[in-house]
């Protein structure tokens, strides 16, 4: 990411809306949006963490809530939300930090929640688990703050391999639904 660049182009912006780019308050909102952007879009150069498993079988692992926060593609304002992810081992576990840096990568993206949502499962389901389940809830700023202006929140899911059948979803999402204070 070239951050001259990125300055130059936000100085461009902030003249072209109407305001002026050496004012007090806007005389380093250039510096401070490049290093933004090589933080908040970091997804496309990391690596993918998932080489450390643990001998280990379980029938499902759930992760539930992992916030995430990513631009959504269309009008590059914020989405954010929670994803859940359940993950049927063949006989090796993920370290569960790994799952939530699996959903940093794809979030830190220009992106749009049903592509995350797949993205995560995909990376999972590659590393050869048995069954994979994501679901992300999101609010997204762009019909928030513009268009409909509605605070509608959108769920996604993807299923993969053992997941794929109704009787597997089904339980799975009865796990995910569960509240953390309800006895197991």
């Amino acid at each position: 990411m070239d951050s001259e660049r990125i300055q130059n182009l936000v100085r461009e912006l902030i003249i072209e809306i109407g305001e002026d780019p050496t004012r007090e308050g806007l005389r380093d909102t250039p510096e401070r949006i490049a290093k933004m952007y090589r933080e908040i879009f970091s997804g496309y150069d990391a690596p993918s963490e998932l080489e450390v498993q643990f001998c280990e079988d379980s029938d499902v692992v759930v992760a539930r809530d992992i916030q995430f926060y990513s631009m959504c593609e269309h009008h590059m304002m914020p989405f954010y939300g929670k994803i859940s992810i359940a993950y049927s081992p063949n006989g090796r576990v993920f370290g569960i930090s790994k799952l939530v840096r699996v959903v940093e990568k794809y979030a830190k993206r220009l992106q749009i929640q049903e592509r995350l949502t797949k993205n995560v499962a995909d990376e999972l389901y590659s590393r050869g688990v048995r069954g994979v389940a994501v679901f992300a809830d999101a609010e997204h700023l762009c019909m928030k703050m513009r268009g409909v202006r509605n605070h509608a929140k959108v769920t996604s899911a993807a299923y993969r391999g053992i997941f794929e059948s109704r009787e597997e979803k089904d339980t799975i999402l009865s796990m995910i639904r569960r509240r953390a204070s309800d006895p197991i």
